[in-house]
């Protein structure tokens, strides 16, 4: 615990609480930077993932549906009728994958929740050392 000197002038008060306001803005403003570097990073990280598998995987699943056609047509159903089949049950999924995705990025917010519970937790510890135990304000004397 500091050492408290109670023979301070007012304009060495008014100092310290201009530099300790000073040291907990540029700390602050620090700990919201590196956390919304680092939710930046997580989704453009994700994002980059989610492209490169798109693109491997959209020519693969065509030749699955082409495949899929094909063999409902062996099975004596009408190339119309089995390409209608095929491309209902795709439409039917891809549906389902684009709103379950929608609802993850919603999830994902890019907010940096650290730093306002830093912020919170400080305006807390500002409030109580202003205060006494038993909720009077202190004076100096």
């Amino acid at each position: 615990m500091a050492v408290v000197n109670f023979n301070r002038s007012i304009p060495e008060l008014l100092a310290d609480v201009l530099n300790n306001f000073t040291l907990l803005v540029r700390k602050e403003t620090q700990l919201a930077r590196v956390e919304m570097s680092e939710k930046i990073g997580e989704l453009a990280l994700g994002l980059g993932l989610l492209v490169g598998g798109a693109v491997l995987l959209i020519p693969a699943l065509v030749i699955l549906l082409q495949s899929a056609v094909a063999g409902l047509e062996a099975a004596g159903i009408g190339s119309a009728w089995a390409a209608l089949i095929v491309g209902g049950a795709a439409l039917l999924i891809g549906l389902v994958l684009l709103a379950f995705g929608v609802s993850r990025l919603k999830a994902a917010r890019p907010v940096p929740t650290r730093t306002i519970e830093q912020l919170q937790l400080d305006a807390e510890v500002a409030k109580s050392q202003v205060r006494n135990d038993d909720g009077t304000t202190q004076r100096a004397a």
